[in-house]
């Protein structure tokens, strides 16, 4: 069973194939009650690109985006675990052969340059598998 990734937005632009919409994304405490106080509480408008399937959308109409789970487990084994993997390993190489920790730091960073330079080559075969698909919302 394949579980979803739903977010409501609002439809900001309309194109042929591409339905831009914003929505706003919460920190888990943003609904806190104490959230004036705490500086923890932050709220982001982000804008998701949606694949336009002709449904009949309107600017300003609430949607709901769907997704599946996996993208999001994807997403942060690109950005985060293998680059952190990578890091950590060049840094243990590196170690073994210089003494010298600044040398075998700056060149265990600079390991994600052509990491990321690789992976924006590859940014058209990522945003296919990266897609959002976009529903009328349900009211009740």
């Amino acid at each position: 069973m394949s579980q979803k990734i739903e977010h409501t937005g609002i439809i900001t632009h309309i194109d042929e194939k591409i339905v831009q919409v914003m929505i706003i994304q919460k920190s888990a405490c943003s609904d806190c009650h104490a959230k004036a106080a705490c500086s923890a509480s932050d709220m982001d408008e982000k804008i998701i690109e949606a694949v336009n399937t002709g449904g009949n959308y309107k600017v300003g109409e609430r949607v709901m985006l769907t997704g599946e789970t996996s993208m999001g487990f994807l997403a942060v084994l690109l950005a985060f675990v293998i680059p952190f993997l990578l890091i950590l390993l060049s840094l243990f190489i590196l170690r073994s052969y210089t003494d010298n920790e600044a040398l075998s730091g700056t060149i265990s960073l600079s390991v994600l340059v052509p990491y990321y330079i690789i992976l924006s080559l590859f940014n058209k075969k990522l945003k296919k598998k990266f897609q959002f698909h976009i529903e009328k919302e349900i009211s009740n």
